[in-house]
């Protein structure tokens, strides 16, 4: 479809999260929604917006993810995506600053030219990986994913629930045997029926 903006994504922009926590602010403000009973949902690169929103917004009382993808630029490297819509856009062809935003450090280049020379560890890359600042997460969250996923790969997943486990927070992972990266039937029904529980419990 056609965009009035750039569609920048999220793993390389706050674009897409800014969008995200101006809207619950937006839906706060409404006497007919319940500003404490606010959650969001989302799939595949939705998923990273969840968990981004979620970091910097306590009015995010219950998030779901379906094969989410990209919480720390070291499983990127290692993971990747197998998605033929994702395409890298070298910062040096975007003109002003705010189309930069995307990916406007020369070393967030290097994911995809230099991974084995990028030191995940040191502080630039530990600012910008939702894993190491998940002690911001206030909201519960649960997590799907089927193994056999050939988009996003179910590490992502799996290493994001050894931090969630390791820091104490509240969630869930289903892993589903079948069903590919959306989580079809007959494996679609199961899921929908846990994540609505899910919003009915938290919210």
């Amino acid at each position: 479809g056609r965009s009035e903006g750039d569609p920048s994504g999220s793993y390389f922009s706050s674009a897409y999260t800014i969008d995200a926590v101006s809207a619950v602010k937006s839906l706060q403000k409404y006497d007919v929604i319940n500003a404490e009973k606010i959650g969001m949902w989302g799939h595949s690169m939705g998923g990273n917006v969840v968990l981004r929103s979620m970091l910097v917004s306590e009015g995010i009382k219950a998030g779901v993810i379906w094969a989410g993808a990209v919480y720390s630029y070291a499983d990127f490297a290692k993971y990747g995506i197998s998605d033929n819509s994702y395409v890298h856009k070298p910062y040096e062809t975007r003109e002003g600053r705010q189309e930069q935003n995307r990916e406007i450090s020369a070393e967030v280049q290097k994911i995809k030219t230099e991974p084995d020379k990028i030191d995940f560890s040191n502080d630039f890359w530990s600012a910008i990986s939702l894993t190491k600042n998940i002690k911001y997460l206030s909201g519960a969250l649960q997590i799907h994913h089927a193994i056999d996923d050939n988009v996003v790969n179910i590490g992502y997943t799996r290493d994001l629930e050894e931090v969630l486990k390791n820091a104490g927070k509240d969630y869930s992972v289903y892993e589903y045997e079948g069903g590919g990266h959306n989580i079809v039937f007959p494996y679609y029904d199961i899921a929908m029926q846990r994540t609505v529980e899910f919003y009915k419990e938290k919210l």
